[in-house]
């Protein structure tokens, strides 16, 4: 109930808010914005001399997730997922921070997660110690390693979860079909010292229906192996989006998801989804609402709603 009275309450708020530049929240947003071009200028000036008409620049997005269910009523999690482009290093290398599963979500959603949820302890609203170490990622990350036949390649070697060491390697590829088609195909692989293997094999079809339409089928296989769970899970989702003036966005569709064996694929959810996203009061704070119609077999649960409110603020 406290959810939806503050999602009311936001989205009571006019959008074309008049934009002000001397409130304390614009002070604040400001001086974290020159803090991390601070931080990123001077990593860069550790690897040689700094080109003034090419500086280092970092991005850093900092977002709540609250979802609700009647099963597992509300739950909060904190994500933060940064990066520093470092060009004195010819471009290719960066540093990476916070959760590096943002880094593979389906279109800003969280429904990527419905087979892989959020574990709580007790009655727990908030799993601090789990919002931490998702959250504590650190790595160096090297992009474009090769371009042959218009791969695009990057790999990751650094720390997750506080103390577990690894190293993440991918590759994609983009075919344009004429003027409305593209499929991409993309590989993932990660291996850490704690957290043992995880792949994800993945490829997205597109068409676009105007400028700012297009409907998209995504479909992902997973890998887990670690002392947890050992086995293949897959999910794929249909669903169309309209991009929207004003940094605005729609988007629903269908989703479905389960394991793989030696015996075959076996469903455990599938249902209906729509998500909205939006800036609010200013032009880096964004609002995004998704209500999702789904089932999971394994928890025993028939079709029941739920709801994430996701609100982000980018610097």
């Amino acid at each position: 109930m406290k959810m939806k009275l503050c999602a009311l309450m936001v989205f009571a708020m006019p959008c074309a808010f008049a934009q002000q530049n001397d409130t304390w929240v614009d002070v604040q947003h400001q001086n974290t914005h020159n803090t991390l071009k601070s931080w990123a200028n001077r990593m860069d000036d550790w690897f040689g001399e700094p080109d003034p008409n090419h500086p280092a620049s970092a991005n850093l997005r900092v977002m709540l997730d609250t979802n609700w269910d009647k099963y597992d009523g509300v739950r909060v999690k904190p994500r933060v997922r940064g990066r520093v482009k470092l060009p004195v290093l010819e471009r290719k290398v960066s540093v990476v921070f916070g959760d590096d599963d943002l880094d593979h979500e389906i279109v800003n959603s969280s429904r990527d997660e419905l087979n892989r949820p959020m574990v709580y302890n007790n009655d727990k609203w908030l799993n601090a110690r789990s919002s931490r170490n998702e959250n504590s990622s650190l790595a160096l990350r090297w992009s474009n390693i090769s371009k042959k036949q218009g791969i695009d390649t990057d790999a990751d070697i650094g720390v997750r979860s506080g103390d577990d060491v690894y190293l993440r390697l991918k590759a994609s590829k983009t075919w344009k079909h004429g003027q409305h088609y593209t499929t991409k195909l993309e590989q993932m692989y990660r291996y850490g010292l704690d957290s043992k293997h995880f792949a994800r094999s993945s490829m997205e079809v597109k068409r676009a229906q105007a400028d700012d339409v297009f409907v998209a089928n995504y479909v992902h296989a997973d890998y887990v192996d670690n002392d947890d769970e050992k086995g293949w899970s897959w999910g794929n989702s249909l669903y169309r989006q309209h991009n929207l003036s004003g940094n605005r966005r729609l988007n629903y569709g269908v989703q479905v998801g389960g394991a793989l064996s030696g015996d075959g694929h076996r469903l455990n959810s599938y249902g209906l989804f729509a998500s909205w996203r939006q800036p609010v009061w200013r032009d880096w704070l964004f609002v995004q609402p998704e209500v999702r119609y789904a089932n999971n077999r394994d928890e025993d649960r028939k079709h029941y709603p739920s709801v994430l409110f996701r609100v982000e603020a980018i610097f």
